[in-house]
């Protein structure tokens, strides 16, 4: 005899929509300097050093020392993210798919702001006639052989150092989790010997070492296979052009049959301005 029992047992499901895992907030926004304007392009401005020179007789002439301006150029690009859902789809579903699609949109394009950053903060930059400026080399810790160490965090802090930052500038340090992890196993920063701020949180891992907030991004660029360029910055190193930030619409397009279509924009851009106030640092992602 046949076993039909089957053909009616019932499935279930969720009332709600499981968002896989990803990256939701932008980790690096709060460290740059933004601006929100509405043009093609925004130029940051840049004074060099003056320097004072002793003054050695009376009536002497008025010192002309001719200080160097330049600026860096901040170009803004549209990024978005769209999905269709059928009015049938709608009906015969459970979860409402149209807000889950902008909720996801959002993260996407949370995620696109720190990619602008990242891209900015360790690739070349541009100049007020839109010549492209190199990465200096000389703002360059480690060369992709070892992963993050004391020393080299204490390489970093003498880059800026000798750059002349103001040491009460904050300063964010951003790896990936590999570093991180790399952070766990020196004595260094986990030790009370060594560390009076209590390092581990409930996020199991360092947030405050050394002077840096410590950011862990999936994000960061790969120069060669099992390498990584993290960095070290000020919120003076780049500028954040925002010309319009994160929106959305829902709407029913009457061209296919009055399906939903779900839209999400930005349109930003970000630029280098300041070197001096940033340190890439290449490492090895084996541990």
């Amino acid at each position: 005899m046949a076993v039909t029992i089957d053909k009616v047992y019932v499935q279930t499901y969720e009332s709600i929509v499981r968002h896989l895992a990803q990256q939701g907030v932008t980790r690096l926004r709060p460290w740059v300097m933004e601006k929100s304007v509405q043009s093609e392009a925004h130029n940051w401005e840049r004074l060099g050093k003056a320097e004072a020179v002793q003054k050695t007789t009376r009536k002497q002439a008025t010192p002309d020392n001719e200080t160097v301006w330049s600026r860096r150029q901040s170009v803004p690009l549209t990024w978005n993210v769209g999905d269709t859902s059928e009015v049938e789809d709608i009906v015969q579903m459970i979860v409402d798919p149209n807000s889950n699609y902008a909720m996801a949109h959002g993260k996407g394009m949370r995620r696109a702001h720190d990619d602008a950053i990242i891209e900015a903060a360790v690739g070349d930059s541009r100049d007020g006639t839109g010549s492209t400026v190199t990465f200096p080399a000389g703002q360059v810790i480690g060369d992709g052989s070892t992963a993050i160490t004391y020393d080299i965090v204490t390489a970093v802090t003498e880059k800026f150092m000798a750059n002349d930052i103001d040491p009460d500038e904050p300063k964010v340090m951003v790896i990936s989790p590999a570093q991180a992890r790399k952070l766990l196993q020196l004595t260094e920063a986990t030790s009370g010997d060594y560390n009076a701020v209590r390092p581990l949180t409930a996020k199991g891992y360092i947030e405050s070492w050394m002077g840096y907030s410590w950011v862990v991004s999936t994000r960061l660029q790969a120069p060669s296979a099992g390498e990584v360029d993290c960095f070290a910055m000020t919120k003076k190193a780049i500028g954040f052009q925002m010309n319009k930030d994160i929106w959305a619409r829902i709407e029913q397009d009457p061209s296919i049959s009055f399906a939903w279509r779900i839209y999400c924009a930005s349109t930003f851009g970000a630029i280098r301005v300041e070197d001096e106030h940033l340190v890439k640092v290449h490492l090895s992602e084996t541990i």
